[in-house]
């Protein structure tokens, strides 16, 4: 099984988001692609089936399959585009969300994504122990892999000093995971992703919480175009884009290992 992982949404490695891309003819059985995501031990494992004009991909987690991810997504572009038909631009993926487009453009992936607006609410519990500070605002997306919960904070600085609780947030009722999120200084908007229910404490950077969060944010500052940043330690830039009913989520990659599964 050809197998390679890559830095998304970065220009340089050991920064973004690392995702393991394996080339397959045909989807394995699930429980053998979740046992190859548990064992490379990364956010997410994508798999990819060239087929006619087009692939089908999937993705998981070390600990199950989820229904959209992003950097994984970005990854999978990068090794079509340079290793499975080289040189080709316009990229479309059969997944559980849908078929999702991603066009290369100069040295730039953009992924064409559906927008998720979230629901506001009003409180949830342990929501103050979690954060240490009242949020501004919190929101929540629903769908089959559980509930996200959003808290928009004060400052980049309240985003950046976050000291998290993993046991506490995995005592969220539902809970896929938690983002936080603020006005960013030098760029649009910051964010941080937890994760512990799917195996993943920290995200280093993720495309899919950025479909909620461009439309609040193109809202909340009144422009469309937006400069994103997720400031886990290893960090990670989106050129991201509001389309009303989709978003728009750029980023760059780079290779850091090629080679084979041997199974």
């Amino acid at each position: 099984m050809k197998y390679y992982i890559v830095d998304a949404f970065t220009k340089t490695n050991f920064k973004g988001n690392p995702a393991g891309v394996c080339i397959v003819d045909e989807f394995p059985d699930t429980t053998f692609m979740q046992n190859i995501a548990y064992e490379n031990n990364l956010s997410e494992t994508a798999f990819v089936v060239p087929r006619d004009g087009y692939f089908d991909l999937k993705w998981f987690t070390p600990e199950l399959e989820i229904d959209l991810c992003g950097h994984a997504t970005l990854a999978s572009a990068y090794v079509v585009h340079h290793y499975v038909d080289p040189g080709l631009t316009e990229m479309k993926f059969h997944t559980l969300s849908g078929i999702l487009n991603v066009a290369k453009k100069d040295d730039l992936f953009e992924l064409n994504f559906p927008a998720r607006i979230p629901e506001k609410i009003a409180s949830f519990a342990s929501i103050d122990e979690i954060l240490g500070a009242a949020p501004i605002e919190l929101y929540v997306t629903r769908n089959q892999v559980g509930t996200r919960y959003y808290a928009v904070l004060e400052n980049e600085e309240q985003v950046a000093q976050f000291n998290p609780d993993f046991e506490l947030i995995k005592g969220l009722s539902d809970s896929f995971g938690l983002v936080i999120t603020a006005k960013g200084r030098d760029s649009d908007f910051v964010s941080r992703f937890f994760a512990p229910h799917a195996g993943v404490n920290e995200d280093p950077v993720t495309g899919s919480i950025h479909c909620t969060l461009i439309p609040y944010w193109a809202e909340k500052l009144g422009k469309n175009k937006l400069l994103a940043r997720q400031l886990s330690k290893r960090g990670g830039v989106l050129y991201c884009e509001n389309l009303v009913d989709r978003v728009s989520i750029g980023g760059h990659a780079v290779l850091y290992l090629k080679g084979n599964i041997q199974i």
